[in-house]
């Protein structure tokens, strides 16, 4: 586990950050928390359809396990307002446990499959549920000789797509 941690720790040293895809919310179903899954052009080279996603699909399958209002839920009510709120100070709601089980998944999505591949998955939680952020990274040494041009080219080319996308 510490070695894991650590190759994320060392994509984070010794890559630098390309640019940033956006997986955005799908309220095609109401306001539940779902993301869409169409696949972003961006990770075309980085990563398969496939696995992309699965990923998803598992982050939106979790998301709708947190909201199901079951017998434990309306305990968790019941509960709640008999002690004023005070029983959370001492237990989790099944959304907090389910929450965690969510950051488990994204981390281990992040060690196995993101890393590797130069890419960086950011718990939606972070951004406030609104999207999935998915950094990718360029491998500083691997550009080595070219290193000046390449940034300052791809500095240019994601300021343009910015420009562009922001007019």
């Amino acid at each position: 586990m510490a070695t894991e941690v650590h190759n994320l720790q060392e994509l984070r040293r010794s890559a630098s950050l390309a640019t940033k895809v956006f997986i955005q919310r799908d309220y095609s179903d109401g306001t539940i928390c779902q993301f869409q899954t169409k696949f972003p052009p961006e990770l075309d080279s980085r990563i398969e359809r496939q696995l992309f996603e699965e990923m998803v699909k598992t982050l939106n399958s979790f998301y709708a396990e947190a909201e199901k209002i079951g017998g434990s839920s309306y305990l968790e009510g019941c509960l709640a307002c008999a002690t004023a709120y005070f029983i959370f100070l001492c237990m989790e709601t099944h959304y907090e446990k389910v929450l965690k089980k969510i950051s488990r998944y994204i981390q281990e999505q992040n060690e196995k499959i993101f890393a590797p591949r130069g890419l960086l998955l950011t718990d939606p939680v972070e951004r406030g549920m609104r999207v999935i952020e998915i950094s990718i990274y360029e491998d500083r040494c691997s550009s080595g000789s070219s290193s000046s041009g390449s940034s300052s080219g791809s500095g240019s080319s994601s300021g343009g797509g910015v420009g562009a996308g922001a007019r």
